[in-house]
């Protein structure tokens, strides 16, 4: 028996919500939506989410705002977020990617579009959580990464990355001294699903920097090689 997997869509503008919770439904998932910031983080703290598809321009409390609280806070910052906005000006991309976000739609937008990146995304989260493989761990320096479970260790205490973090932490650490275009990056890891600009791999190599380095700003384990790409160190 299949799990109907449940979304929340925080969204102010009542006749978009129908609109994504009409085609939703046609899916099959689940709904419940939220019109502000505060209700939405109070109905996450008390309920099971799947997912969450979330509007910027909200009152009480703005879209970057709710992101940046649910990334900090263990108990929920493994849900996946889609941020689907009229803002769409790079700077507004770069920071959703960097709070934590695994997408970015602007408006307007395609229904049946929105649909395939949300299955796109919980695919790839259930693949992760699902895996029936033998536990492998890789150890680097003071890095251990179980490639089963998803889960990166630093001196032996847990790092909280996104399960897009890991895919591209694993890729690069199981291709030690490889150096890897943002393209061919966008190839492996993102696959061909979703549509993603190539500056969506310096936002992810960054906040994984700031997460495994002690020095972000001088790197030991993802390298960088000027004008090709990014590359895992070849030391033990």
């Amino acid at each position: 028996m299949s799990i109907t997997r449940k979304i929340l869509i925080v969204e102010d503008e009542p006749d978009i919500v129908r609109l994504v919770e009409y085609n939703l439904r046609r899916a099959g998932f689940s709904t419940e939506s939220a019109n502000t910031g505060v209700d939405a983080l109070k109905k996450l703290r008390t309920k099971h989410y799947d997912l969450i598809i979330l509007d910027l321009m909200l009152p009480e409390m703005d879209g970057f705002e709710l992101c940046r609280i649910v990334k900090n806070d263990r108990t929920i910052s493994v849900i996946p977020i889609i941020m689907l906005t009229a803002r769409g000006e790079e700077v507004d991309r770069i920071l959703g990617l960097e709070l934590g976000a695994d997408d970015y739609i602007t408006k307007p937008f395609s229904p049946r579009e929105l649909v395939a990146r949300v299955k796109a995304i919980l695919r790839r989260v259930e693949k992760g959580y699902s895996s029936s493989e033998p536990e492998e761990v890789i150890r680097k320096g003071d890095l251990e990464i179980y490639t089963s479970k998803f889960k990166v260790y630093k001196r032996g205490l847990p790092l909280e990355v996104s399960v897009r973090e890991f895919r591209l932490l694993l890729h690069l650490a199981t291709h030690p001294g490889r150096v890897f275009t943002r393209e061919r990056l966008l190839d492996e890891v993102w696959g061909d699903e979703v549509y993603v600009e190539p500056r969506t791999v310096d936002v992810h190599i960054r906040r994984l920097r700031e997460k495994i380095e002690d020095n972000p700003s001088s790197p030991r384990y993802i390298l960088t090689k000027r004008g090709a790409g990014y590359y895992f160190t070849e030391e033990e």
